[in-house]
């Protein structure tokens, strides 16, 4: 180097050949290399300099936003601060040191004044800037430890060739600039060392207040980058089991309410454009409409055509400014990532090259090594900060989707949310969001994965030339094969979804009405309806299974199809082609890379499609109209037109009713005064606040007590007199946790009437100045709504001198209002006091006649309706009626809360369940279910799958170490032909082993399922009874599905890659035997981490799951109420309702996120190791090795990080979804009853041939440890007598029918039929010979000829004549479809009357000698009733009847009457002589005015 020699001799002259090499033979070809002390001093002192100069600009304008308070001068700081001005003095003393030598007349050369300058400037900067952060509150610079890093690995050459100098000439010539750099070196080490230490959080700052914060914003650079801060939530979560206290708060950037806010202001500087583009159209084309200039129709198209372009403000837009700059950060590391991943094959190659050339100094191997290691572990540090930048991203844009679309939900105009139903509105929340969210992680393949293909390409024709052409043909030729796979896999799932949705359907009515098909004995009919549906399903995905075999046989055996097309063609195109181990491991590397964008592009393309679709659909709802907030003025009353030109003047403090008949207009009146309509024109004004009621309830989904208080402050006094107030003391007392009961969604567990009430009662508490109150009174019942008009809304109610407007169409109240407003088709036809319009005679008066022809009979009408609506309305509200029907309002009232406290019992049990790791039992389970055979058979086959695998790679790299002869090789056809077939063998295995797999699991889930099935319909009623339906239903649907479609594959993916990792360690152990020492403790950190995150993982995917259904329940609840939300203005809480539990769900989300990119640096790291030792040995052992070999390792080891993360992955997985195996399995094993048929204890076909029924001593409970329900009862009916059953409410007349059928089992005692002892029958046996006709009448969904007669047992021309003798015929015979009429899911497309005749029905074509009725309890209709009893009298005239009647009249003339009380027999005798008897029988019957 001339030139480079000049300027580091003497003169600053001749740059030409600066850049000449550092003279090879000092620096490379020997075993102790050096570096020319030229190059020393310019370029590699330079480095750091120039890093940090080229960095500082973007760095300040970061830190000028960054604003976190400042950090108090800390020891840590000051002892930086020396160390820093310590450094720049040295370097400033070499500096003025040189010039000394100028003055004594040495010239220096000039590179010993320009490198001490600029390093000294450096490092100046480097002290500001230490400062500068610490005023900013930064705690630990990224920056600066680079810097500092660059600066020890480039002194790290000088320091040593210093060494070595003055070792060689025994002395040390520059005393000096010797000291100085030893002293740099100590400084700058001390430097890196100190800035690995955090600062102290910053003054003032906002963390303080925060009592969970999270330790990413505290935590050091290091800490950032290896995800170190998460490891205590790690290991917390291995400990205990989480829960939501232990979640850290979220980031200020990714609060709701923040991002919402930004987004929202981009969306609105959309609209603004929008709305002005679209003004400008507008009056350009009208400006030509009116000047009509130039009679050119084209310009006037234009225009309008221009104005259609800008037809929606654009959403995406809105998207991109709010979270574009943020989500660019990432693409830029993935850029970096992308590059840097191609450097591990090149480096491949030059280790290959290094280990033929046998003369190589041995440092260089050292250094390739090292290099890998450093390469691969950069790309990990960076691929990890780049899916971390894109996954908080895609919670953001989440985020900030929910709010916007909740927000606008409130705002949205009725004929708006007409447009779509609320299910598709809360799908926009959960669907459309959640697709955003994913597209973003893979976003960036759009241009990565082009950018990945090409380079890899390039790269590959350097290597092998165009024959990388065949292999790419190969890949492209199987891109349309997978698509069309996945076409039809698609097609499969939608047809399985149908098969299974049918199925849940069905099981849900057979949990509903399992107490029915246990009374009539048709378990059996029903157990064959959903084998036979479970059938088809599981037809449908074996179909789906034989496809995924394929397409996981595409997807491992392309990567060696291209490999062996391209070799294949490589060495046949021409002689001289000689395939070496260089050109083979460093292809099969670049292959690798390749495999992974080739599959993702087209997946991201249709993820992309249907975001936009999603997309769409946002933009088109944020986009629809909005009310006007100012359409209703609240300061003055003045006259208000709308609706017809309506004008309405409603005095302050006045009581006004408006009437009219269905669909004139009252409640749009309502509407308008609430600014819920769009006006058209005039005035609309409401003096001071408001409260509504509307016409259908509005109940949240919490306590009773939040519902009424509806967020305003609690008054205890005031609280309990709106409760007095609106009669709901008595329903309290029912509820089982008075006003502190959680109610369900839509007010599930209260009776039409109580809601209303708690409607009412939130009115009368927000004590309001005007009260708008549509109908409420309708779906009370009469007395509660004479108390309700009394104590609330009339003249002397607790709303007295508000103002108050009562939309009604009950009549009773109207002559206590002040006004009336009578409606006729959206006009106001008149007005004035009940008095004035009677005399009119006008609208009023008919509407008066039609309700009320004539006053006695009005009197009359009101009191037999309210008798009848009373009795049914009791019956719903919980006062109890009978033991039936205050059992099953319990039931709904508790079944909610029972749901809610069993979510969380249920996530507790499972807790315990799945910390204990899910036992190897359940493994075993499994096991035998799939079968031990199959079990093994599909290990075997994986084994030999991976022995091939092995093989065809041994063969290759043995192929590529063939000698050369006259520039060619020999038996290049045999090579390739072995290398095909040991291939496709590999091929052919994977095909059969995922194929059995997916068998086996097929065939597990068809076990499980039968086993849990038969299980089910052979449990015991009164398991029914304390499990509430949502949980058996569970498992039929949630538990079945992860059985059938998420086990299999998570086992086929875990196998795959346990034996990847397996046989990677034996190929590095086989060629380099050394490594095995590395693998034990690399194969336990492994352990620990995967443990750790296990545990930690599944708890927060089980927090995060917990915490996202309330989102949408609340959503699709605010869309229901808008209106009363917007009426008592409480919009604001909303919102921050919902933005705290978006932020709930988002604060279990985050931890998931990092969890797995802490995963993913530490597993990589691990396989970082694995191709770090696996190089090193091989430079270790290198006389001993060939190169076929050391690629073998090499390229295994480079593949072995991928098959690691996925392993715990796929065991985490395959951890927290066997657990449903298990759940399965315990519901398989409960309880049985009696067997349903006793073989050798059958009783006679003909049997019971008298009907004679006796009970001896017999003594019957529910459940163990309740009371007993029959005391001791003996009594014997003779046969054909008819007995009816009397007895108050829990007499236990009902469970004397059940024990009959032995729902019930007997605690002593027995009862006998013609003799036969029933207990020791089989049930069916028993149940299929007496006929009952149940309280509730059951249907199911099917045909009408199915429920009559599911067994097909009976002909058409009985079933007819039954259906004669019911009074159906006619109703039947009326529909086309006749016996095949659908009936809908409980029979809802029949009137309840006519369900109680199919009833009938039944029994009549079963008819058997003993018939028990058990009578409806609330007088379905009186029509009915005497149809049966009529029917019943003719029929069944030889047979014995068991009546439990609630309506004396229909026994009186009964042979016997049976009086229970308290489960004994009070009396039991004939009618006439127990009402002679004065006893308890003729107390009732006096009730009842029959004596």
């Amino acid at each position: 180097g001339e030139g480079r020699g000049c300027f580091c001799s003497f003169v600053f002259l001749g740059f030409d050949p600066f850049w000449s090499k550092p003279d090879p033979n000092i620096s490379v070809h020997t075993n102790n290399p050096d570096l020319t002390p030229c190059f020393q001093n310019t370029i590699l002192a330079w480095i750091p300099s120039i890093y940090l100069w080229a960095v500082l600009p973007f760095y300040l304008l970061y830190l000028k936003r960054y604003r976190r308070g400042y950090i108090v001068l800390s020891m840590l700081s000051r002892f930086k601060t020396i160390f820093g001005v310590l450094l720049w003095c040295v370097c400033w003393a070499d500096l003025f040191f040189s010039f000394h030598e100028l003055l004594q007349s040495k010239t220096p050369p000039p590179v010993y004044f320009v490198t001490p300058l600029i390093v000294g400037i450096a490092m100046v900067l480097a002290t500001v800037l230490i400062q500068y952060e610490r005023l900013r509150g930064v705690q630990s610079s990224g920056v600066l430890i680079i810097f500092w890093f660059l600066s020890v690995l480039c002194a790290v050459g000088p320091f040593r060739s210093k060494i070595m100098a003055a070792t060689a000439q025994g002395q040390i010539k520059d005393r000096f600039r010797f000291t100085t750099f030893y002293s740099y070196f100590a400084l700058i080490l001390i430097e890196l060392i100190l800035s690995c230490f955090k600062e102290n959080p910053p003054f003032f700052s906002p963390v303080n207040s925060d009592p969970n914060p999270c330790p990413e914003l505290n935590s050091g650079f290091l800490s950032k980058i290896t995800f170190w801060w998460f490891t205590s939530m790690a290991i917390l979560g291995y400990k205990r089991p989480l829960e939501d206290k232990d979640l850290w708060s979220l980031n200020k950037d990714d609060i709701s309410s923040i991002i919402v806010q930004q987004l929202h202001k981009e969306w609105d500087k959309q609209k603004d454009e929008w709305k002005q583009k679209e003004d400008v159209a507008y009056v350009k084309t009208s400006n030509h409409v009116l000047n009509h200039v130039g009679d050119d129709p084209e310009e006037a198209e234009v225009l309008i055509r221009d104005k259609r372009q800008h037809k929606e403000p654009s959403f995406l837009k809105a998207l991109l400014r709010t979270f574009g700059p943020y989500f660019l950060i990432g693409s830029f590391y993935k850029l970096i990532q992308d590059l840097l991943s191609f450097v591990n094959p090149q480096l491949l190659s030059v280790l290959i090259g290094f280990i033929k050339d046998k003369d190589a100094p041995s440092w260089w191997g050292f250094l390739i090594a090292a290099l890998m290691f450093f390469s691969a572990v950069l790309q990990t540090i960076i691929l990890h900060q780049h899916f971390q930048y894109c996954f908080v991203t895609g919670m953001r844009l989440r985020t900030g989707i929910t709010g916007m679309i909740y927000r606008k939900s409130l705002v949205i105009t009725n004929s708006a949310k007409r447009s779509s139903t609320v299910g598709e509105i809360v799908n926009l929340m959960s669907v459309d969001a959640q697709r955003f969210m994913d597209l973003v992680t893979f976003l960036n393949m759009l241009w990565s994965a082009p950018l990945q293909i090409c380079l890899a390409l390039y790269f590959l024709w350097q290597t092998l030339g165009p024959s990388v052409l065949a292999g790419v043909a190969v890949m492209i030729l199987l891109i349309p094969l997978n698509a069309a796979i996945a076409i039809k896999t698609r097609a499969f799932q939608v047809e399985q979804m149908r098969y299974k949705d049918s199925r849940i359907k069905l099981m849900n009515e057979i949990l509903n009405g399992i107490k029915v098909l246990k009374l009539y004995a048709w378990e059996p009919s029903f157990q064959e309806k959903v084998l036979e549906i479970r059938k088809n399903e599981l037809r449908v995905l074996k179909k789906a299974a034989y496809l995924n075999s394929l397409s996981t046989f595409a997807w491992i055996s392309a990567p060696f199809l291209v490999a062996l097309t391209t070799f294949a063609v490589y060495v046949s195109v021409d002689e001289n082609n000689i395939l070496d181990a260089e050109k083979a491991f460093v292809s099969l590397s670049l292959f690798n890379i390749l495999r992974f964008p080739l599959n993702m592009l087209p997946q991201v393309i249709s993820n992309l499609a249907q975001t936009s679709v999603s997309l769409k659909r946002i933009q088109q709802f944020l986009s629809h109209d909005e009310l006007d907030p100012n359409c209703v003025e609240t300061t003055v009353v003045t006259p208000a037109c709308f609706l017809h030109s309506i004008h309405l003047l409603v005095p302050s403090g006045s009581l006004v009713a408006v009437v009219g008949h269905v669909g004139c207009g009252k409640s749009s009146l309502v509407s308008a005064l609430l600014g819920e309509m769009e006006k058209l024109e005039g005035h609309v004004a409401v003096k001071g606040s408001v409260a509504y009621v509307p016409q259908q309830a509005w109940i949240q989904n919490a306590t009773l007590k939040d519902n009424i208080l509806f967020g305003q402050q609690h008054n205890e006094q005031k609280y309990q007199n709106v409760l007095e107030a609106c009669a709901l003391k008595t329903d309290l007392e029912v509820l089982p946790g008075g006003d502190h009961t959680e109610i369900g969604e839509k007010g599930i567990n209260l009776s039409g009437g109580q809601r209303q009430r708690v409607s009412l009662a939130r009115a009368v508490f927000s004590d309001a100045d005007v009260y708008l109150l549509d109908d409420p009174l309708s779906a009370v019942d009469s007395h509660v709504a004479k108390h309700i008009f009394d104590n609330v809304i009339g003249p002397e109610g607790a709303l007295k001198g508000k103002t108050r407007m009562l939309v009604t169409h009950g009549i009773t109240f109207l002559p206590q209002v002040d006004h009336i407003v009578v409606l006729v088709d959206g006009k106001v036809s008149e007005m004035g006091s009940y008095q004035e319009l009677l005399k009119q005679n006008g609208a009023f008066a008919e509407f008066l006649r039609n309700y009320a022809p004539d006053e006695d009979t009005e009197e009359d009408e009101l009191t037999s309706t309210l008798r009848k609506e009373r009795k049914y309305n009791e019956n719903n509200q919980g006062v109890c009626v009978t033991k039936e029907g205050s059992w099953t309002v319990m039931q709904l009232s508790n079944s909610e809360s029972i749901f809610y406290t069993l979510n969380v019992v249920d996530a507790q049990f499972l807790l315990c369940f799945t910390h204990l790791q899910v036992k190897l039992t359940v493994f075993w389970q499994y096991m035998k279910a799939v079968g031990l055979v199959t079990s093994l058979i599909i290990c075997f086959l994986y084994c030999c799958q991976n022995a091939a695998a092995i093989g065809a790679n041994v063969w290759l790299s043995d192929w590529t170490n063939e000698p050369v002869i006259n520039g060619t090789q020999h038996n290049t056809s045999m090579r390739i032909g072995v290398y095909a077939a040991l291939g496709l063998l590999q091929g052919l295995i994977v095909l059969i082993s995922s194929f059995t797999l997916a068998m086996g699991g097929i065939n597990a889930a068809q076990t499980l399922h039968a086993v849990l099935l038969e299980n089910k319909f052979h449990t015991p009623q009164s398991f029914f009874d304390t499990t509430p339906t949502g949980r058996i239903i569970n498992r039929f649907s949630k538990d079945i599905y992860v059985i059938d479609e998420v086990i299999p594959p998570t086992i086929l993916m875990f196998l795959g890659t346990f034996f990847t990792s397996v046989s990677t360690m034996l190929v590095i152990i086989s060629s380099t035997p050394l490594f095995a020492v590395v693998i034990i403790p690399l194969a336990i950190v492994y352990f620990f981490v995967q443990r750790f995150y296990v545990a930690t993982s599944r708890q927060l995917k089980r927090l995060e799951s917990v915490s996202r259904s309330p989102i949408y329940s609340h959503f699709s609840e605010t869309i229901t109420g808008a209106s009363v939300i917007r009426a008592y203005g409480r919009e604001h809480s909303f919102v921050s309702l919902n933005d705290l539990k978006v932020d709930e769900n988002q604060k279990s989300y985050f931890p998931t996120i990092i969890s797995n990119r802490w995963l993913g640096v530490r597993i990589e790291l691990i396989g970082n190791f694995v191709v770090l030792f696996a190089a090193l040995f091989a430079v270790l052992g290198k006389n001993s090795l060939n190169a076929g070999l050391v690629g073998l390792s090499v390229s295994y080891a480079l593949q072995v990080t991928m098959s690691l993360n996925w392993m715990v992955r796929m065991t985490s997985d395959l951890e927290s979804n066997i657990v449903a195996v298990e759940r399965v399995k315990e519901y398989s094993e409960t309880e049985t009853e009696a067997p349903w048929i006793i073989e050798d204890k059958r009783p006679p076909e003909d049997w019971p041939t008298q009907g004679e029924v006796e009970f001896v001593d017999y003594s019957v409970r529910y459940r163990k440890g309740m009371d007993l329900v029959l005391k001791g009862l003996s009594l014997r009916v003779k046969g054909g007598e008819k007995i009816g059953i009397v007895g108050r409410t829990g007499a236990g007349k009902s469970s004397m029918t059940l024990c009959l059928f032995r729902i019930l089992e007997a605690v002593k005692g027995e009862i006998k039929i013609d003799g036969v002892r029933i207990s020791e029958i089989g049930l069916h046996d028993l149940r299929s010979k007496i006929t009952i006709i149940p309280q509730d009448p059951v249907l199911f969904s099917g045909t009408l000829r199915m429920n009559l007669d599911p067994f097909n047992k009976y002909s058409e021309d009985e079933i007819w004549k039954a259906l004669e003798l019911s009074h159906l015929k006619k109703f039947v015979s009326s529909k086309p479809d006749m016996l095949e009429y659908e009936c809908s899911e409980g029979g809802e497309n029949l009137s309840v009357g006519q369900r109680q005749l199919v009833c009938l029905a039944r029994a009549l074509l079963r008819k058997t000698r003993i018939l028990v009725l058990d009578e409806a309890t609330a007088a379905i209709d009186l029509e009915t009733d005497d149809l049966i009893q009529m029917t019943i009298r003719t029929q069944f005239e030889d047979c014995t009847v068991l009546t439990i009647a609630h309506r004396l009249n229909t026994i009186m003339d009964y042979t016997r009457v049976l009086v229970l009380d308290k489960g004994t027999i009070a009396e039991f005798d004939t009618p006439s002589s127990l009402i002679a008897s004065r006893g308890v029988f003729y107390g009732m019957a006096k009730d009842a005015g029959l004596a």
